[in-house]
């Protein structure tokens, strides 16, 4: 009986709230729109869609939803009667007004006729307008003043600057000839100028429709990000990785009650900071998992951070429940140490407990995520040029450049031009997360496209352009900007770098040719090594590559004194047996982790060793004797441990060192000895010094090498 009493208690209670979303979906509107009216008719101070409200007020709000409507259908039914007369008049009045804008344009245009022809007359009096980039070429520019090339040169002499015909002159210099000729120089726009205007072109409202939101999952290593992803697309990703570790960046789309949803899923390693960085920049929303049984972990902490710096929500999914130590309220408890309260603690962070092993709680986290999407007004204009970011590339042996891309706004097509940061191409075949051939992708949607010239770095902004040729000018120009950057940064010294890069000469240096199978993998090898540097020793990686090691990499690496590594890739046959021939060092890897204990390993052993002084042994001076041409000889008797032939020495006298040098002779008799032990005598003599006296101390000593440990 008192159960069943129980039981009843407990279900008034769950009848007496309810909460903010399910109320909108039975009065079949947004979550927002309820929160709007609840604040502003009614009062009711609401936080977001997970608040509840009281039964009461609930039962109110349904009520005048139903009146509404009532009023609506009233309204539908009354038919409204319209005056003919007054409609005749109306249609009567508009005629009129066309018929007199068509005499008025005829008239405008005879007008009009005799003006352009006076505009045209005066254009010809007018100055010569030429366009010109940056510099431009003493023949180029006679051609479009329509002069003889002799004749600029001559001017060009008048105003002291000596140029041949093929000679380049300068923007300024060409102004001001141009003057001499009446005409007028001005600068070209950029084509990139033109499109960056383009792609930071305001869309109308009008335009916009709904997306699909962009998911990343984040969270520490083996917490289970892959394994919940493969829970909600019903598919197995981590046996295919190595160590079950995701290396690169996938991107998939999953329908959920109708709705699309794309995933983006991060590698957890802390050495793929860059692409979880790079991850986040893209994304809408993030589910943070936490394992139930491990707590909040530096990486976990490190995807906090990176999402609150890209301002984006979370959704923190306490995965592992069915783990028999799971605890999620020490979970919430350490999130509290991050500004992250609970939504059942009295916060506004959503966290739900699953399980990707048994699958419990999936259908309330994905429930969440799309709420928290609604609420957001996720919109973009599909019918535009298509703009975006480069998830993930690879080169790919059958089928060249590949690239991964996240269409973010407008549409692009099979045929379409484009242009990646460095690279541009035309899209020759588009292919979904699923591998099917497709002919466009909208905005949110992932794609892997072929057709590039290059492999694109992951990360980069594309966009759509005219034609190809335009992409490929584009291209051009932006790898001579980067070219000319980089020519800067090497060869410019100034007084004040001078001497930080002499004394940079004497740093030792382990130059790495890094090559891998995808962009974002090179990037990630590239942070860690360059972070091991230290004061000692240098970590250079030298060039960095998609595809296998190849007889090109192998010279580099025997001219630049170099070490190739390899991350799931393998050498060719070639660049084995030049290798081989050059003594070149090739090391290939599975798992990054690996590659990068090795290089510390190797970077031990350059490191500079400390040395420690061992005393060998100590003999005293008992007669001293003077032979020219040799210089002094000492008798000594050794007091203590050993004297040998290549040690160094001291010599002190009452306690104080007076000399320190190597001994240039030790004998025992008229025979050279290598050592003499404690009782023996010997004679010696210490190079460079003659000022040996009686009663004086020859300690033997030798420096020994100890090996660092670690960095």
């Amino acid at each position: 009986m008192e159960r069943k009493w129980r039981t009843l208690v407990l279900g008034v209670n769950a009848l007496s709230k309810i909460r903010v979303y399910e109320l909108a979906k039975e009065l079949e509107i947004t979550s927002k729109d309820l929160i709007t009216i609840l604040q502003e008719e009614f009062s009711v101070e609401v936080k977001n869609h997970m608040s509840v409200i009281e039964e009461e007020d609930a039962a109110l709000i349904k009520e005048l939803f139903e009146e509404k409507e009532k009023e609506k259908k009233e309204k539908e039914n009354e038919t409204p009667k319209e005056d003919i007369k007054e409609k005749y008049e109306h249609l009567v009045e508009q005629n009129a007004l066309k018929n007199h804008k068509k005499n008025k344009g005829k008239n405008k245009n005879r007008n009009e006729e005799s003006t352009i022809i006076d505009e045209q007359k005066e254009d010809r009096v007018e100055e010569t307008v030429i366009e010109m980039d940056e510099t431009i070429t003493v023949k180029e520019l006679s051609e479009k003043l329509e002069k003889s090339s002799t004749e600029v040169i001559k001017q060009l002499i008048f105003m002291g600057v000596m140029a041949g015909i093929n000679q380049e002159i300068d923007f300024e210099t060409a102004e001001k000839l141009a003057e001499k000729f009446e005409a007028i120089v001005v600068k070209k726009e950029s084509i990139e100028e033109e499109e960056v205007d383009q792609e930071e072109e305001v869309d109308d409202e009008t335009n916009l429709e709904n997306r699909p939101p962009v998911i990343t999952v984040m969270g520490h290593v083996d917490h289970g990000k892959t394994s919940l992803l493969d829970a909600i697309r019903k598919s197995k990703v981590t046996t295919t990785e190595a160590g079950g570790i995701t290396q690169h960046i996938g991107a998939y789309t999953v329908n959920i009650n109708g709705q699309k949803i794309t995933f983006l899923d991060t590698p957890g390693h802390e050495a793929f900071t860059a692409m979880r960085a790079r991850g986040a920049q893209i994304t809408d929303i993030v589910i943070l998992v936490v394992a139930a049984d491990d707590g909040i972990m530096p990486q976990t902490a490190e995807a906090i951070n990176h999402c609150k710096a890209a301002n984006v929500p979370m959704v923190v999914a306490i995965n592992k429940m069915d783990r028999p130590g799971a605890n999620p309220e020490r979970v919430k408890q350490e999130l509290t140490e991050f500004g992250l309260v609970a939504e059942d603690w009295g916060g506004d962070l959503i966290c739900v407990p699953v399980s990707a092993h048994t699958k419990e709680g999936i259908d309330s986290l994905l429930e969440m995520v799309l709420l928290t999407a609604e609420m957001l007004e996720l919109k973009a204009n599909a019918n535009r040029n298509g703009k975006g970011t480069v998830v993930e590339s690879k080169l790919d042996k059958g089928r060249g450049a590949v690239a991964t891309l996240l269409v973010q706004n407008g549409t692009i097509n099979v045929g379409d031009s484009i242009i990646v940061g460095t690279t541009y191409g035309r899209i020759r075949a588009m292919f979904d997360d699923k591998g099917k051939k497709i002919k466009s992708a909208g905005p949110s949607i992932p794609v892997e496209i072929l057709g590039l010239s290059e492999v694109p770095a992951a990360g980069d902004r594309f966009h759509q352009v005219k034609d190809e040729k335009t992409a490929r000018d584009m291209a051009e120009k932006r790898k001579e900007k980067l070219r000319a950057e980089y020519l800067l940064s090497t060869h410019k010294v100034s007084l004040e770098d001078l001497y930080s890069q002499i004394k940079e000469g004497k740093v030792k240096e382990l130059n790495i040719i890094v090559k891998a199978d995808v962009q974002g993998s090179i990037e990630a090898l590239k942070q860690s090594l360059q972070k091991l540097s230290n004061d000692e020793v240098k970590v250079r990686v030298i060039h960095g590559a998609v595809g296998a090691i190849t007889e090109t990499d192998v010279t580099l690496a025997s001219a630049s004194n170099a070490v190739i590594i390899g991350f799931n890739v393998r050498p060719n046959d070639n660049a084995v047996a030049i290798a081989e021939k050059e003594a070149v060092d090739i090391k290939t890897y599975r798992i990054i982790y690996n590659a990068i204990d090795d290089i510390k390993a190797a970077m031990l052993g350059m490191l500079e060793p400390e040395y420690k002084e061992v005393v060998l042994g100590k003999a005293e001076v008992r007669q001293v004797y003077k032979i020219s041409n040799i210089g002094t000889i000492a008798g000594c008797y050794v007091l203590d441990g050993k004297l040998t032939r290549n040690s160094s020495v001291r010599v002190i006298r009452d306690g104080i060192v007076v000399f320190e040098s190597e001994l240039a002779s030790l004998k025992r008799f008229k025979d050279d000895a290598k050592e003499v032990a404690t009782g023996y005598e010997c004679g010696l003599s210490v190079e460079k010094f003659n000022d040996l006296k009686d009663g004086d101390i020859i300690e033997a000593f030798t420096m020994e090498e100890i090996k660092k440990k670690q960095l």
